[in-house]
C-alpha cells in the first residue's frame, strides 16, 4: 500500500494517534436502516420458514425454547433470554421441534400486528413460546464492507449478556406499543443489540472467530489500524504508517488485516473514503470539491474518477439519485 496518486501531497502522520472506537464508527456509518419488528406467540407444533425476507434477521426469544434450522447446520435450541443473528438473505426456519412441517411467513398478516402492537399466532395449543422478528438493512449508501455484516449465525445464550434482557424489554416494550418515531426507535436498538452481540461474542466470548465482523474488535492490531483510518480517512496513510502507528512491523500488519477482513490496508481505505463520501453527497449540501477534500483526494477532479469507478455514477448524479430514493 502507497500513497494513491489522487493524494500526491505528503502529510506527516500524526505524532500521538488518538485512537478512536472503530465498532463505534462502524455503527454510526453502517447502522441498522429500515427495521421491521414483529413478536410472536407459539403453542402446540408449529413451523415457520423464513427465505423471502429482506436483510438480516434477529431472533430473539423472550419466553420458552425456539428451534432454529439452518441448511446444513445442526438444528440448534434457542431458549429464554437467547438472541441468534443471521446473515443476510439466510433462509431458515423457526419450529417446535424436529420435523415439524414448516409454513411462509404471512407477511400481511405480521403487518397487521406490528400495526396494532399485536402478535403474531404460530401453532393451536397453549402459548409455550414467545419470540420477536427483526429484519433489518443497512444504509443503501454504503458499499458493505466486510464489518458490516456477520459472516455467519451468531448466537448469544442469555448468560453470555447481562444487558441483553433489558435492551430486549425495550424493544418488546417498542413494539408493543408502536407511537410516532417508532422506525427511529427500533432501529437505534437494533444498533444496540449488535454491539451487545460484538460484546458477548467477541473478546473472551465464543463464536465463528474467522468472522471479520469480530475480528475488528478481538484483533488489537487490526483494531487499531481500522481506527486510525476511521478517525482520518482524508490521511494518505500507507501500510507503514499504519504499522508504525500501531506498533507492529510493517509484514505483521500486511498479513493479519487481509486475514482478518480479506482486503489489505489500501483497499479498505479506498472503500471507506468511498462509503463517507457517498454518506456526505446524500446527507449535505457541501460542495464536491469539500466531500473530496474531506475523503483525502487533492482535487475534485481525481475524487470524480475514483467515485464513479466504485459507484458506477459521478457524485453528482449519485447526490441526485440517493436523495430521490429517500424521500
Amino acid at each position: 500500500m502507497t500513497a494513491a496518486a489522487d493524494t500526491p501531497v505528503r502529510r506527516p502522520a500524526p505524532a500521538t494517534p488518538r485512537v478512536s472506537d472503530p465498532l463505534a464508527e462502524t455503527v454510526r456509518l453502517f447502522g441498522a436502516h429500515g427495521s421491521v419488528g414483529t413478536r410472536t406467540d407459539a403453542g402446540g407444533d408449529w413451523g415457520l420458514w423464513l427465505d423471502t425476507c429482506p436483510g438480516a434477521a434477529m431472533h430473539l426469544i423472550t419466553c420458552g425454547t425456539v428451534w432454529l434450522e439452518v441448511p446444513q447446520e445442526p438444528l440448534r435450541p434457542l431458549r429464554t433470554g437467547d438472541a441468534v443473528l443471521l446473515p443476510p438473505d439466510t433462509a431458515h426456519g423457526l419450529s417446535s421441534g424436529e420435523g415439524v412441517r414448516m409454513g411462509s411467513c404471512d407477511r400481511a398478516a405480521a403487518s397487521r400486528a406490528r400495526d396494532r402492537g399485536g402478535v403474531v399466532r404460530l401453532g393451536s395449543g397453549p402459548v409455550s413460546a414467545r419470540f420477536i422478528t427483526v429484519h433489518y438493512d443497512l444504509d443503501p449508501a454504503v458499499s458493505r464492507t466486510p464489518v458490516s455484516m456477520p459472516a455467519a449465525v451468531l448466537h448469544i445464550e442469555a448468560a453470555r449478556s447481562r444487558k441483553l434482557d433489558a435492551t430486549i424489554g425495550l424493544l418488546c416494550d417498542e413494539l408493543s406499543h408502536p407511537e410516532i418515531g417508532v422506525t427511529a426507535a427500533v432501529n437505534s436498538l437494533v444498533d444496540l443489540l449488535l454491539v451487545q452481540f460484538v460484546r458477548a461474542i467477541g473478546p473472551g466470548g465464543s463464536g465463528p472467530a474467522a468472522s471479520p465482523w469480530l475480528t475488528t474488535v478481538t484483533d488489537p492490531v487490526v483494531r487499531d489500524a481500522l481506527a486510525l483510518m476511521h478517525r482520518r480517512p482524508s490521511y494518505p496513510w500507507t501500510t507503514a504508517d499504519l504499522a508504525s502507528s500501531v506498533r507492529v512491523s510493517r509484514a505483521t500488519l500486511s498479513r493479519r488485516f487481509p486475514a482478518a477482513l480479506g482486503m489489505s490496508p489500501g483497499a479498505y481505505l479506498t472503500s471507506w473514503r468511498m462509503d463517507v463520501a457517498a454518506v456526505r453527497l446524500r446527507d449535505t449540501d457541501d460542495p464536491i470539491d469539500v466531500v473530496a477534500e474531506t475523503v483525502g483526494y487533492g482535487s475534485s477532479h481525481t475524487f470524480r474518477r475514483a467515485f464513479q469507478r466504485a459507484r458506477g455514477q459521478s457524485p453528482l448524479r449519485y447526490r441526485t439519485v440517493s436523495r430521490m430514493a429517500s424521500q
